[in-house]
């Protein structure tokens, strides 16, 4: 950054300097291993608390150093070197702390740059010394923008904000977040003693259970529901990415639907709207069997998707979510460039072929977890296992899992993935589907493609088509720009004679038929007419006003004018705003009538009224 340490400071501003490269060095080091661990920065829990430290250690650069570009993430290197013998993960991930601190720096920096933009246009809106509290809320509240920075920024400024309304903003968020989370729970009714609860769901989808334990939950989103705890379940509650079980309890009067299954304190919770009648009696329960095979297909495609990619990618991909429910499949993983279409490709007939090679399911339970990974098994990097693990095998490929799976890879049918993108830095995220999913999805495909084929004509080559109707648009594009720019050069010679000399300024405020391109192409063409021009042209392109202003430079540099400030005014009327440069400016809003409102206010700018 340019700023050294000065253990001698002899100022203010010096000091200043030292606490920020000592919160720096600090904040990074707790980062870093938090990164090392496994703990990424996200918007909710834990990773959140990552995320507020790293920006706090933004901040101070970006205000007490000065700096505007990224520059922390290359203290990991130094971290690295001075930590990694006693923190040998600090190594082994050195790469991914410093990716995902760089992105997340370059993105808070980019939102730092646009909350300075948006606080400026703030204080030019702002009569007297002190900003609204709620305006100053809305710019943390959503655009990010941290409070203490607002109040710095302002005071540099000679400015206040309304503290106290901010935080009243504040507590009417959090009252909102509280209520809409609120949930109250009752004791358990607890109707057989001892620890007789089992999961036989790997082996079984029906089993004869009773009820061991029961409660009442009221929350604000489900309303009143019931957590029934049973002997012997088949259902597999959420976990490991996999959603939970649904399907039914039934006795010999009664039958209760299972909406979901969780599992919490080691007690598997079977979520229902109602509780038996009679909760003492025996029930059958009962696994919806089709949603069971999606899932597991699902399930089953998610690890045979993690060997494709440490394949076909590297050794460096390691898991980093994932979700695994009846009609799709995400999987999360650390890679930090996008995933070519040619990769992509590759990664869907890796997964194909093992699903065409008929793979069995090879399952090991309750092994004593090093004694899986001696033997191969992969454990997912910061995930955590207890004593004794449960090892699937499919192909040559061992990972510890405790969700359900095919027993065989032929069951899967297909994989297509559907999507590819980035979900935070250095991670990437790729939708897929499976079975039923798949037939459904290539069934779509088919139907599209008739429909095309119909708009066309039925052609012979329908790709061929495509191209051709593309060809023939780029066309009529160009011809219609080339329309609009003689209109607007024809327009020239209309309005110059428009002109009004007002206190030595050649002004015209007046709309004109012509989208933004023709209305900036026609300011530029009317600008080359002198070097006194103040122009304000508005348009209502498809419904949409947008005002166009442009100031000759001569008059930018005598007067002041500026033609960011002014369509920033201007736009008030078409409820909208905009900026610019000083001699070139537009505005975009949502209300057409205020074009003629915004028109008449202009001439103020040269009258001084």
């Amino acid at each position: 950054t340019g700023k050294k340490y000065n253990s001698a400071a002899a100022n203010e501003a010096e000091e200043k300097i030292n606490i920020a490269i000592r919160v720096i060095a600090d904040h990074v080091r707790a980062v870093a291993f938090a990164i090392a661990d496994g703990q990424l920065p996200s918007n909710g829990g834990a990773g959140y608390v990552i995320r507020r430290i790293l920006r706090r250690a933004i901040r101070y650069g970006f205000t007490f150093l000065e700096t505007r570009e990224p520059f922390i993430n290359e203290l990991v290197a130094v971290l690295s070197a001075q930590m990694g013998d006693f923190f040998p993960e600090i190594k082994s991930q050195q790469n991914l702390v410093t990716n995902v601190i760089r992105e997340e720096e370059a993105s808070f920096l980019r939102r730092l740059d646009q909350g300075l933009q948006l606080l400026d246009n703030v204080i030019a809106q702002t009569d007297g010394k002190e900003v609204a509290g709620a305006k100053a809320f809305e710019l943390y509240d959503t655009f990010g923008f941290p409070e203490d920075l607002t109040a710095l920024i302002l005071k540099e400024k000679g400015l206040d904000y309304n503290k106290a309304e901010f935080d009243a903003k504040l507590k009417e968020q959090k009252d909102r977040s509280r209520l809409a989370n609120e949930m109250t729970t009752d004791d358990w009714v607890i109707l057989t003693e001892g620890n007789t609860e089992s999961f036989v769901g790997y082996d079984q989808l029906e089993n004869t259970v009773s009820i061991t334990r029961y409660r009442k939950i009221d929350s604000k989103k489900d309303g009143v529901q019931y957590q029934l705890v049973l002997s012997a379940t088949p259902f597999y509650p959420e976990g490991g990415g996999q959603v939970g079980d649904r399907g039914t309890l039934k006795s010999i009067n009664e039958t209760i639907e299972i909406l979901d299954t969780k599992k919490e304190n080691n007690l598997i919770l079977h979520i229902a709207n109602t509780l038996p009648d009679n909760v003492n009696t025996s029930f059958t329960a009962t696994v919806d069997a089709d949603l069971r095979d999606e899932s597991q297909s699902n399930h089953t495609a998610t690890h045979l998707l993690h060997q494709a990619l440490r394949s076909i990618l590297g050794t460096h991909v390691e898991q980093k979510g994932s979700y695994v429910g009846p009609s799709r499949l995400r999987f999360d993983f650390s890679h930090f460039a996008k995933v070519t279409d040619e990769q992509l490709q590759e990664i869907e007939s890796f997964v194909n072929a093992r699903i065409q090679d008929h793979l069995p399911l090879i399952e090991r339970r309750d092994i004593p977890f090093k004694q899986a990974v001696e033997e191969g098994a992969m454990a997912l990097f910061g995930e955590k296992y207890g004593d004794s693990v449960r090892a699937i095998k499919f192909g040559e490929s061992m990972e510890l899992c405790g969700g359900t799976h095919v027993k065989n890879t032929a069951d899967i049918w297909y994989f297509k993935i559907v999507s590819e993108g980035a979900v935070a830095a250095g991670i990437r995220r790729i939708e897929a589907i499976t079975n039923d999913a798949v037939k459904a999805h290539f069934a779509q495909q088919e139907k599209a493609l008739e429909d095309i084929n119909g708009l066309l004509k039925n052609p012979q080559d329908t790709l061929k088509a495509v191209v051709s109707l593309q060809d023939e648009n780029a066309k009529l594009k160009k011809q219609l720009e080339l329309l609009l720019r003689d209109k607007a050069k024809n327009l020239k010679g209309e309005l110059a004679t428009e002109l009004q000399e007002i206190n030595g300024v050649q002004f015209l405020a007046k709309q004109v038929d012509l989208d933004p391109t023709g209305a900036k192409d026609l300011a530029y063409e009317l600008g080359s007419l002198g070097t006194n021009l103040f122009l304000v042209l508005a348009t209502a392109d498809e419904g949409k006003p947008m005002l166009t202003c442009y100031i000759s430079k001569e008059l930018v540099a005598e007067k002041g004018l500026n033609a960011g400030a002014v369509v920033r005014e201007l736009g008030k009327y078409i409820q909208g705003g905009g900026g610019g440069q000083p001699f070139f400016a537009t505005a975009g809003g949502k209300k057409v009538e205020g074009i003629n409102d915004a028109l008449n206010a202009a001439v103020e700018f040269v009258t001084g009224k």
